[in-house]
């Protein structure tokens, strides 16, 4: 079959295709024709070898795939590795049913940015109605379902960053209050200034370096910071306990593959994004796809911030 499968860590330099033997599946595991498979920046990170778990060689990159099981199911699953490939392993633990209302793109969208989404402001950050809520790359894969997650359920005001005039126009259609440049220079007063002056209650940070910095400074009392990435690849400045005290503030993290402990609740927080989606409330938004061949070139584009909503890798091409 043909794959990507790299033999030395690197950048999109590396992405390149071979053709290997198809995997044969062992206990517990289904082998399935991949429809389509998503790419996320987590992806840039583990082709790297920079990611919260380390990676071994050889490897096919590619944490979720959608296509069909042998016995015909549309399923959606979460791999581990092996998505950039014409076909992947699946444990049926790990693998959704997709309902007919929810589309192929749609459902890569949300097995991972959704979900990751949803156990933010629900989980981490416990967001309370009337709460100002602050997106940071409001019309990324995370960003762009983050801002109308946090308007379904209640937020008072939310404020999106993004690089360009473009995808700050694409945030307001998709019900931010204001959005604005997410430069860190001066980033912590243009934040107060898009809340009225006041501090923001909550954060959802995946820049880190300054961009956290700036937004921790822009934290309301009783203000929570959820950080889930560091795409600057830049460390931010260390905080003493003093100045969470001071303000009452807190900093929580967060990794998807934590949620993954409890596979019940995960399914539910999936079937109610797949249930929002099919009935028209929530909009997941697939920004690019691209062929096999072309998956450096969406790495590139990724981690040049050209990008908008979901990118999908198409296997067949």
């Amino acid at each position: 079959m043909r794959a990507i499968q790299i033999t030395e860590f690197g950048g999109p330099e590396v992405l390149k295709i071979s053709e290997i033997p198809e995997p044969a599946a062992g206990d517990g595991q289904v082998l399935i024709a991949v429809d389509r498979a998503g790419i996320n920046y987590a992806d840039t990170h583990q082709v790297e070898n920079s990611y919260l778990s380390r990676a071994e060689l050889p490897l096919i990159p590619g944490g979720e795939v959608v296509g069909r099981t042998p016995d015909g199911r549309r399923v959606v699953a979460l791999v581990g590795s092996g998505g950039y490939a014409e076909k992947a392993l699946i444990h049926p633990a790990r693998a959704w049913d997709v309902p007919d209302g929810v589309t192929d793109g749609q459902a890569l969208a949300l097995i991972v940015q959704g979900t990751t989404a949803w156990y933010m402001l629900k989980h981490s950050a416990h967001l309370q109605a009337g709460e100002s809520v602050l997106v940071h790359a409001g019309a990324g894969g995370v960003g762009h379902l983050s801002i109308q997650l946090a308007k379904l359920w209640g937020a008072g005001r939310v404020i999106a960053t993004a690089s360009s005039e473009e995808k700050r126009q694409q945030t307001l259609e998709l019900g931010a209050d204001v959005a604005i440049d997410g430069e860190p220079e001066g980033l912590k007063d243009r934040i107060l200034e898009a809340n009225g002056g006041k501090p923001v209650d909550i954060v959802l940070e995946m820049v880190g370096g300054p961009t956290f910095d700036e937004s921790f400074a822009a934290l309301a009392p009783f203000g929570r910071l959820i950080t889930f990435g560091a795409a600057s690849r830049q460390a931010a400045k260390p905080i003493e306990p003093a100045r969470l005290m001071k303000g009452s503030k807190t900093i929580a993290g967060f990794w998807l593959v934590d949620s993954l402990r409890d596979p019940k609740q995960f399914g539910a927080a999936l079937t109610e994004l797949f249930d929002l989606t099919a009935d028209g409330k929530l909009r997941p938004i697939v920004g690019g796809e691209y062929a096999l061949s072309d998956v450096a070139t969406a790495h590139e584009d990724m981690r040049a911030r050209r990008t908008v909503g979901k990118l999908l890798l198409d296997p067949t091409r």
